[in-house]
């Protein structure tokens, strides 16, 4: 939108972020914890995980298309929720708009967990699950009094951190591939299942890593020139992640093998595979441990904003509560991010309580997957809808390429909620936990919604494709 055009309330002009900021945005949601935490959950598939990184890459490749494409026209705040609200109506809309918050919150909660174990490289080391907590609480809430503080304070805090998480993640990308040991990719699948299955669990753990693609999108009233900006920090931000990705997951499972990686102990994943590769110097997986801790604040930070957000947009569209839209001083939405935080907080400490290990991480990140894909999914067939109608109304150029684009982006979106079962474990509650959490989670939208549908605004008009 134009300068001009920015809504009553909305940061001026020079608190925006411009591209830098904006792909630091970009890499920093999707670059958090759980690329450090990832060899740990998927140690129980093996190596075979590297295939279902690089099947999933191809999906969140072309989510990133498909979000630089849908920004470029319709630059809204709000992202995917106001995609799908101008697409298919309010009440799509707010389902839209809620499940994406719940992926924000309950993401952060998953993001903090994983943080946790790379702290307690160094305190706690006992992993007591009170001091966790209380560790988990100050990893939420720092980032969210830096939210708080104002717009210009989380664009650096975003940049610096962005720039610190590369270090752990280049060494993998470069040293590490020169000490691979062709034998730690033995066995290839140890999950018991056939290959097939195997990779389609794997990707299913494997998207939480890539949740991001879209959060410059959803930001787009907080950047400067969305419609240039956005859809080059979106794809940039997005194919700079997959190389790393790629590279760094290589390199940790070909120098430390999958029953090593998945034993407790071994959490901080990348911390172990850089002591490993130093020769056990354990100096250098500390020095790992504290570039993950700050990796870990930057997306915590950067999520947080987009915790408040998403609401900002829906409230502004009489979607939300009213609270949602109110700006504070510091020209941010104070009360959607204390609610999330809140949220966040009170789903980590369940989580801490209710069990341990790789199913606390793999049941919260397993349930983001799914109320991410939801809007993901109405996102494509936003696209696909009116690129149609561009269509048939006047030949359009690029047409094969941002339909070819969306259905791959609907299809991946279909499998992620699919295959989101904790299918390591055998009871039936933990199988289906992240499903079950996510349907609890919606249920408390119910009422929320019924409340506000007779205050709802008409979705805004789609702008003609350029």
């Amino acid at each position: 939108m134009a300068e001009a055009e920015v809504k009553k309330g909305a940061p001026t002009a020079p608190t925006r972020f411009g591209l830098p900021q904006a792909t630091a945005l970009i890499l920093g949601s999707i670059i958090g914890v759980g690329i450090f935490n990832l060899p740990y959950s998927l140690a129980s598939f093996g190596p075979i995980s590297i295939v279902a990184m690089a099947v999933t890459t191809v999906g969140a490749v072309a989510l990133a298309l498909m979000f630089a494409g849908l920004s470029r026209r319709l630059p809204a705040e709000g992202g995917p929720y106001a995609y799908a609200r101008a697409a298919f109506g309010n009440r799509v809309g707010f389902a839209n708009a809620w499940s994406y918050w719940i992926t924000a919150w309950a993401g952060n909660a998953a993001i903090v967990t994983g943080w946790v174990y790379y702290v307690e490289n160094f305190v706690n080391q006992d992993a007591v699950p009170g001091w966790s907590i209380l560790i988990a609480l100050v990893g939420l809430w720092i980032p969210a009094f830096v939210n708080l503080s104002g717009v210009k304070n989380i664009g650096a805090v975003q940049l610096w951190t962005t720039i610190i998480k590369f270090v752990p993640l280049a060494i993998m990308s470069t040293v590490g591939l020169l000490l691979i040991d062709p034998a730690n990719f033995q066995p290839w699948n140890v999950s018991g299942q056939s290959d097939l299955r195997a990779i389609a669990g794997a990707m299913a753990i494997c998207l939480f890593s890539y949740l991001g693609v879209e959060t410059a999108a959803v930001a787009a009233a907080k950047v400067r020139d969305p419609e240039r900006n956005v859809p080059r920090a979106t794809v940039l931000g997005t194919l700079v992640s997959a190389v790393v990705y790629l590279l760094s997951l290589l390199a940790v499972f070909g120098t430390v093998p999958s029953a090593i990686l998945g034993e407790e102990a071994n959490k901080a994943s990348y911390s172990v595979a850089a002591t490993t590769m130093a020769g056990g110097a354990t100096w250098v997986g500390d020095l790992v441990a504290l570039a993950v801790i700050v990796s870990g604040f930057g997306a915590l930070n950067g999520w947080t904003m987009i915790c408040a957000e998403m609401p900002l947009a829906a409230a502004r569209d009489g979607l939300f509560p009213p609270s949602f839209g109110k700006i504070s001083k510091a020209g941010v939405p104070a009360v959607g991010i204390i609610a999330s935080t809140s949220l966040s907080s009170l789903a980590m400490a369940v989580s801490f309580l209710g069990a341990s290990g790789a199913t606390v991480f793999n049941t919260l990140i397993l349930m983001t997957g799914i109320t991410a894909a939801i809007p993901y999914g109405f996102s494509a067939l936003a696209q696909l809808k009116w690129r149609w109608r561009d269509h048939r109304t006047l030949h359009t150029p690029r047409f094969v390429r941002d339909s070819v684009v969306a259905v791959v982006a609907l299809i991946f979106s279909v499998l992620f909620i699919w295959y989101s079962r904790n299918t390591g474990e055998t009871d039936w509650f933990l199988v289906w936990g992240p499903f079950l959490m996510a349907a609890g989670a919606f249920l408390v939208g119910i009422p929320v919604y019924l409340r506000m549908r007779d205050r709802m605004s008409p979705p805004q008009q789609v702008p003609p494709y350029h």
